[in-house]
C-alpha cells in the first residue's frame, strides 16, 4: 500500500514563497508528460497571496461566502409561481393587550388597500374597550366596508407561527366573512 502511494507522489524541494534563502519540501504528483507536476500539499507562505485568497473565489477569505443552493435545479411549481397573482390580497391581524388592528395588503405591490384599527380616533370614541371580542368584530366590519370601497372581495389569511386561530383573531376573520369578504384560511 505504501509503495503504491509513494509511487504516485514524490517529495520535491524547491524555493518558493517569501523565504527564498532555503528550499522547503512539498508533496507533488508527477504526470507522464514532460515538465508537468501537480502540487498536492505545500506549506503556505507567510505573506503570500495564497494566505489571503480563498480557493473558490478571488476574494479574501475573511469575507462571508455566498450561500449555494443545495439543489440549484429545483423545480418551482406553477402554484408557487402564480399564487401571488391568483390570490393577491392577504389579511394581516395584529392583536396586542391594548388594541386590535387589521389590514388587507396586495402581495405583488406590497401596498395596503384597507386598514382598520381600534387606535384610530373615530373607532376609539365609539368602543367601550379597545381589545375585547366586540371590538374585534367591529374592526372586521369596518375593514370589510373599506375593502369593498377598494373593490376587494377576496383575501387569504395565514396565521403567524405564535398565533392560534381562535378567540379574537377568529372574531375578526368571521366578521369579515359575515360582511361579504371571502377569506381563505390556510392553517399549517
Amino acid at each position: 500500500m505504501l509503495k503504491q502511494v509513494v509511487g504516485k507522489y514524490s517529495i520535491v524541494k524547491a524555493i518558493y514563497g517569501s523565504n527564498r534563502a532555503k528550499p522547503r519540501p512539498f508533496l507533488c504528483q508527477t504526470i507522464c508528460e514532460f515538465h508537468s507536476v501537480r502540487t498536492v500539499l505545500a506549506p503556505r507562505s507567510f505573506f503570500g497571496v495564497e494566505d489571503y485568497v480563498d480557493d473558490d473565489t478571488s476574494r479574501p477569505y475573511t469575507y462571508q461566502k455566498e450561500k449555494k443552493s443545495k439543489n440549484p435545479d429545483k423545480h418551482v411549481s406553477f402554484k408557487q409561481r402564480t399564487v401571488a397573482y391568483m390570490e393577491p390580497f392577504t389579511l394581516d391581524v395584529f392583536i396586542s393587550k391594548r388594541f386590535v388592528s387589521a389590514s388587507l395588503t396586495h402581495r405583488v405591490t406590497c401596498k395596503q388597500v384597507a386598514v382598520a384599527g381600534t387606535n384610530s380616533k373615530d373607532v376609539k370614541a365609539v368602543l367601550r374597550s379597545r381589545c375585547d371580542i366586540p371590538a374585534c368584530m367591529s374592526i372586521g366590519r369596518i375593514l370589510s366596508e373599506r375593502a369593498k370601497e377598494a373593490d376587494v372581495y377576496t383575501a387569504s389569511y395565514t396565521p403567524r407561527d405564535q398565533d392560534k386561530f381562535e378567540g379574537k383573531i377568529r372574531a375578526v376573520v368571521q366578521s369579515l366573512i359575515d360582511n361579504g369578504i371571502d377569506v381563505k384560511i390556510y392553517l399549517d
